[in-house]
């Protein structure tokens, strides 16, 4: 009985964890701001125009082929449904430095359920879009979404 129990309970306490991390990661930066492009600390700037800034780096990074175009179209598509549904949940709280703790405690509750359901449409689109690259994508790939950065090396690399 309680070998089954364990094999339930660490996949789903894994899920919390992971969960927890990309709340903590979205928090750590959040007013709720999605990125910093040198205007003051105090102004948002929107989950739409954060997510265009990736997919241009990412697009830029990877050169993507034509035969990637249909798999990269279906991504980008994705990404950018899930960030006018972030700007539409938070566009309501934009009086958030004025919530109490039980309300924002909510609101972050909100944030990290639209994560999960976010993640739950990206990661089918981008597993698609990752098979399809070569392996020198895929590391740029790997590069990019391990640290947020990408090598110049790598991508003048692949452009040869």
């Amino acid at each position: 009985m309680k070998r089954t129990d364990s094999k339930v309970a660490f996949p789903a306490a894994l899920v919390i964890v992971m969960v927890v991390f990309l709340s903590a990661i979205f928090f750590a930066n959040a007013n709720p701001s999605f990125a910093a492009d040198g205007k003051k600390k105090g102004d948002r700037v929107s989950a739409v125009a954060y997510t265009e800034s990736q997919i241009k780096q990412l697009q830029g990074a990877l050169v993507i082929t034509s035969d990637q175009d249909v798999l990269w179209n279906n991504l980008t598509k994705v990404m950018r449904g899930n960030a006018s549904d972030m700007d539409a949940l938070t566009k309501d709280k934009a009086d958030y430095k004025t919530m109490n703790s039980v309300e924002s405690m909510k609101f972050h509750r909100q944030i990290t359920e639209a994560h999960l359901n976010q993640l739950n449409k990206f990661i089918p689109a981008y597993e698609a879009f990752y098979a399809s690259l070569s392996d020198e994508q895929k590391q740029t790939a790997d590069t990019i979404f391990r640290t947020g950065k990408h090598s110049r090396h790598a991508k003048n690399k692949m452009k040869k």
